[in-house]
Formats: structure tokens, C-alpha cells, sequence
């Protein structure tokens, strides 16, 4: 039994955790370097993994991420490789790469023959957009035996990397583990809570990027202060709304993987999602503006796949439906914000 379940993993009632010499970073994108260069502060080697050999190479000769993460120095206990089966052999692997591509890695973990006691780690923020999983759940479908948790919260890469104050949530259902994985994560700058709440914790992190996008727009359009912060709150709403029902707790999203994320997401000038926002409110369509980003923006994957949970949960969206409607291209962002506000009007909290 995993974390990403009910339940204590096996080996927690049996023995206590070694002592951590070695984890790995499955994605060296800009987070998961930044991640990276967390852990090397703990002491530990730390495997950075890159499907790119050239990217491999020219960041372990460097001992920097030019195309993702520069200005940010590798510590000589990073250790950049493109080597996937030299890179899992650590007690605990971060998962840190699009969602799209996580079940794909949750294959390659188990053909690897990982133990059954390493410990997963999801910090990737999406959905499923075919059957609409949680990353924890896809890592636990092809790894039932692995412990598997989920780290989240208002954390931007570049800050992170140079080390800026920061704090997180660890998610994971057995405490101990939670417990464990929190003092791996704490830093005189970098601190940790602990919530056995994954599904709140997953929702949040995915969610926000998709109100990141509408408060983009709504930047994009000139509508101001007032339009954005309506919009950010009101996304908090329909956040809690649909995120209870696909199993979160309301307490959750008023924590760091939700409302948390949702400020910094909405606001930041670091925000890829946000940038996506600004770029369509701007009069670009969705093709420009992918075509000329250089990393991922969750919120474009994240607002399909939300808009269809929501259908298949009979879940009142209207600003992810609204989002829905300008990346799909059926709607220009005046139209839908238009739309927006001239819905029948209605209490500000549920019943």
C-alpha cells in the first residue's frame, strides 16, 4: 500500500528510515534543478537526470543549467546525467517533469525494479486529461508498493534557486513518511509543512494554473487591479468548489498549495502561465504564444484537462469554462470575460 492511499506503507511499521545519502531529480527542467540545488544543501548527492545527454554534459562540465535555471550554481554534489537507471538508485526520487509525461515515467520506474521502499515524490502540477488521475495516482497504479507523496506550494523556481525564502507542503497519508520527507526539505530558508491531504494538495497545485492564465488575460486586456483580483478570488471559489468534490479538503485550498499558489501564480512576474495570460489577452493566439515559450506551461494541458473533470463531475466552472472556450479558440478573452460578468448575479459563497 502506498502513500498516495489509505493507510501506513510497510515498511514504516517495520523499521525506521535510514539515514539519506543519495535522492534523485527525474526532470531538470527549471524546478527540478531548483529542487536539486535544495537537496545538495542537505549534504546529500543528488542525481539530476535529463533525457538530453548534451544538456547532461554541458550542465556537469558548466556546473549550471544555461537553458533553464542560469545563474544558478551546481554544487559538486549534483550530479547531472542522462543515465535513467544510474539516476533511481536512491531512496527517494523526485518526479519533476510535464504531466503529460508522467505515466510514461511511472512505466519506466517499473521496469527499472525500483525497491519497494524508495520513496516517490511527485512535484508536478496537472491532471490526467484522459481519465483525469492525479500524478500520485498514476505513479501508484504502476508502483502499488512504493510509498509515493506529493511536495507543492507557492514556489518559483528562480527564487528558489537563489535561495530566497520559501515554504512548501509535503502530502503523503502516512505521517511518518511525511515526517521524514520534512526534515529532507528543511532549510534555514526552505520551510516545510506537512498535510496527509493529497488530493487537496494535487487539485490546488493544478488548478491555480489556470486562473493564472485568466488573471494574465485579464492583464493582457488593460483591465486593471480591480478585474484581477476579482478574478483571482473568485477563482478560489470555484477552486474549493471543484476541488472538494474531486476529493480535497476545503481546509487545503486555503493553504500554501492553494490559495498560496494562487497569489503567487496570479501575480508573479515569473509565472509561465500568467506570461500565457498576458500574451492571448494581448490579441496572440493560442498556437503563437506556445510556439514561442521554451518551457511548459501546465495551465494550457491543466484547463482541458479541468474543464472535462468538471463535466464528468457536474461541477459549476464558469471561469474554467470561460478559460476552456479562448484555448480552444471558440471565444476571443474579450468575449469571455464579457460573458463573465454578465452572468446572473448570485450570493458570493455557496450553500
Amino acid at each position: 500500500m502506498n502513500c498516495a492511499s489509505s493507510g501506513k506503507a510497510k515498511h514504516s511499521e517495520n523499521k525506521p528510515f535510514n539515514i539519506m545519502t543519495t535522492a534523485s531529480v527525474l526532470g531538470a527542467g527549471s524546478w527540478g534543478t531548483a529542487l536539486a540545488t535544495v537537496l545538495a544543501q542537505r549534504g546529500i548527492e543528488v542525481r539530476l537526470w535529463c533525457r538530453n545527454p548534451e544538456q547532461a554534459a554541458q550542465m556537469a562540465d558548466s556546473r549550471e543549467n544555461h537553458l533553464y535555471l542560469p545563474g544558478v550554481r551546481l554544487g559538486e554534489n549534483i550530479i547531472p546525467t542522462d543515465d535513467f537507471n544510474f539516476a533511481v538508485q536512491s531512496g527517494v526520487i523526485l518526479c519533476v517533469i510535464p504531466s503529460a509525461a508522467m505515466a510514461d515515467l511511472a512505466v519506466s520506474l517499473a521496469g527499472a525494479g525500483i525497491p519497494p521502499d524508495t520513496i516517490l515524490i511527485s512535484c508536478t502540477k496537472g491532471l490526467e486529461r484522459e481519465t483525469g488521475r492525479r500524478m500520485t495516482e498514476i505513479l501508484s497504479s504502476h508502483l502499488p508498493e512504493n510509498p509515493i507523496a506529493v511536495l507543492s506550494g507557492p514556489n518559483h523556481a528562480e527564487e528558489v534557486g537563489r535561495q530566497l525564502a520559501t515554504a512548501a507542503v509535503i502530502g503523503c497519508k502516512d505521517e511518518e513518511i511525511a515526517l521524514h520527507l520534512q526534515e529532507l526539505f528543511t532549510l534555514p530558508w526552505f520551510r516545510t509543512y506537512t498535510s496527509q491531504d493529497v488530493a487537496g494538495i494535487e487539485l490546488g497545485g493544478a488548478t491555480k494554473n489556470v486562473y493564472a492564465i485568466c488573471a494574465g488575460i485579464s492583464e493582457g486586456l488593460g483591465l486593471g487591479d480591480n478585474a484581477k483580483a476579482a478574478l483571482v478570488t473568485r477563482g478560489l471559489a470555484e477552486m474549493i468548489r471543484l476541488g472538494t468534490s474531486l476529493g480535497g479538503s476545503p481546509a487545503t485550498f486555503q493553504g500554501l498549495s492553494g490559495v498560496g499558489d494562487l497569489m503567487v501564480t496570479c501575480y508573479s512576474t515569473h509565472s509561465r502561465n500568467n506570461k500565457v495570460g498576458k500574451m492571448l489577452g494581448s490579441g496572440q493566439d493560442i498556437d503563437q504564444v506556445l510556439n514561442s515559450m521554451t518551457m511548459v506551461a501546465e495551465g494550457v494541458p491543466n484547463t482541458i484537462s479541468f474543464y472535462e473533470a468538471a463535466r464528468r463531475a457536474g461541477i459549476n466552472t464558469p471561469i474554467i469554462d470561460q478559460a476552456y472556450a479562448v484555448i480552444s479558440g471558440h471565444k476571443g478573452p474579450d468575449i469571455a470575460l464579457n460573458e463573465l460578468l454578465n452572468r446572473d448575479p448570485r450570493p458570493e459563497t455557496d450553500s
